[in-house]
């Protein structure tokens, strides 16, 4: 959490801050489904090539004696999924004695069970050939989260973070349940990365809260384990998991307005009016200062620069590899051997005390360590599981779950460390950055798992080496836990670095701490 000169004002964490908190968690909890309900969407379900060509030579056949003449067998005495015979132009009883022997794959598409449950598999042939679609989808998705990143980012600035927040909503509720209704698997493709375009919208307004808001985000995929075993029609599931999201539209009328970005606009009236009514519920009375720190604020808004830190390429590093291990074993979750409701719901879970533990243990230990050791127990537990014989779930699960624990947990303090490490006149742009690293990694993320068919343990060892390759050299940087923020891009002197407290404009953070919810 940041600090901000104008908590004096309004109090450090009083009811408006509060309402505030639970406001934009709100909205983070929703963003659990359009990352993650696809998974649920395209679980494997048996099927074969459709044969219907042999009925215009034996209309009578049973299901039975269509697939003994038809589909081959594999090596483990099942029927293959995604090859048939040549279709021939014998008769019935040609067929019976001679048998066919020439293979070629699915010609007239695919036959599921009449039980099965309609899902994106089913609904859109993502099998055989056109199963890597899925890991392609995904990959879109989080190409909208890049785009989104781009696109809203930039529109905050210029409009203000509360319109983003509302216009985020918006598009995330329509589209995810228009992506109920589509024709085809590519329309659904593009209303996904629209989509995800949205709860990158929604990440920005809630990026202040980080802590508060992923615990949030990690409930939210505890709920949709329960909620994906319960609807199993993909196109249910997709309405119950977008339609809430019109809930909080109520926020039309009681979200306000970034009291900083005010400030940078030199919006000064509408500030204060905002200070006013937040010093009003906490019980406060704005002091006539204010208008010195509305100096500062001209005064820093208007010193750009440059990045050429040297620890940038490192904060892209483990940025990049974060997200890349945090969604390769959640977009993953279903092929550790387990349930995979049950599996969701304890990857959901186990985020929580990770994210918590975050907030001490970088208090304890310092930013550095945390930050390498939990990448290097994540990219251990990644590599362990390759060692692993498939037939032992469990133990595949644990370590998974361990894996994902220490990849939370390193995921949130990625955000503190990198912010901390670029000076303050170039802290937004150097965290954008990273942020757009992050997304990169999710886009190649999805596309990893395509690997499995070379090798089934080339996906994972990509997972485990990355994070303790980045784990490594995370020990390159310095440390920042109670240290001076440096302002600019020449070296702080050591003295700075040595009074642990950081003074903007004869202020210091110490004398006036408050979480910056009410100021990003």
């Amino acid at each position: 959490m940041a600090c901000s000169a104008w908590s004096v004002c309004v109090g450090d964490l009083g009811p408006f801050q509060k309402w505030l908190v639970l406001m934009l968690s709100l909205a983070n909890f929703l963003t659990a489904f359009p990352m993650f309900g696809q998974v649920f969407m395209v679980l494997d379900v048996p099927h074969h090539c459709k044969t219907s060509w042999i009925y215009a030579i034996s209309p009578n056949l049973t299901e039975e004696q269509l697939l003994n003449l038809t589909i081959p067998r594999n090596t483990q005495g099942s029927y293959e999924e995604c090859l048939m015979y040549t279709p021939v132009n014998w008769d019935i009883d040609s067929v019976v004695e001679y048998g066919l022997n020439v293979t070629k794959k699915c010609q007239e598409g695919w036959v599921y069970s009449s039980e099965q449950t309609p899902t994106l598999v089913t609904q859109f042939d993502l099998v055989c050939d056109r199963k890597e679609l899925n890991d392609i989808s995904q990959s879109i998705y989080m190409l909208g989260l890049l785009l989104g990143a781009v696109v809203f980012g930039s529109l905050s600035d210029r409009i203000g973070r509360r319109p983003i927040i509302l216009l985020s909503m918006l598009v995330m509720g329509t589209f995810g349940v228009g992506a109920a209704f589509v024709p085809n698997f590519y329309v659904y493709v593009i209303l996904r990365c629209l989509v995800g375009a949205a709860v990158s919208g929604i990440f920005i307004g809630v990026l202040a809260l980080v802590i508060i808001t992923q615990c949030c985000f990690s409930i939210g995929q505890m709920v949709l384990a329960g909620l994906a075993y319960g609807v199993r029609n993909w196109r249910l599931l997709q309405i119950a998991g977008s339609a809430p999201v019109f809930c909080l539209f109520f926020y039309i009328w009681v979200l306000p307005e970034s009291a900083r970005w005010l400030m940078t606009k030199e919006k000064v009236k509408e500030a204060k009016n905002l200070l006013q009514k937040a010093a009003s519920v906490n019980r406060r009375t704005i002091p006539p200062e204010l208008g010195y720190f509305s100096s500062l604020w001209k005064l820093e808004s208007s010193r750009l620069t440059t990045l050429r830190d040297k620890y940038t390429l490192l904060c892209f590093a483990f940025r990049f590899v974060n997200s890349l291990v945090y969604y390769g074993l959640s977009l993953n979750v279903g092929s550790f051997g387990l349930d995979i409701y049950l599996t969701q719901l304890v990857f959901g879970a186990v985020e929580i005390p990770a994210r918590f533990a975050c907030i001490f243990l970088l208090q304890w230990f310092g930013r550095k360590k945390c930050q390498g050791c939990f990448l290097l127990l994540g990219g251990a537990t990644c590599l362990i599981i390759t060692c692993i014989p498939k037939d032992l779930p469990v133990v595949v699960t644990t370590l998974a779950v361990i894996g994902k624990f220490a990849i939370a947990a390193s995921f949130s303090i990625s955000y503190v460390y990198s912010a901390e490490l670029f000076p303050t006149i170039i802290r937004q742009t150097g965290v954008g950055l990273c942020s757009m690293s992050s997304r990169v990694g999710g886009i190649i993320s999805p596309l990893i798992g395509l690997l499995d068919k070379y090798h089934p343990a080339i996906p994972m060892v990509i997972f485990g080496s990355t994070p303790v390759t980045a784990g490594i050299l995370c020990f390159l940087l310095p440390e920042t836990c109670g240290k001076e923020l440096q302002d600019h891009t020449e070296e702080a002197k050591e003295s700075q670095w040595e009074s642990g407290v950081w003074k903007m404009g004869g202020l210091s953070t110490r004398e006036i701490p408050v979480p910056s919810c009410l100021t990003s």
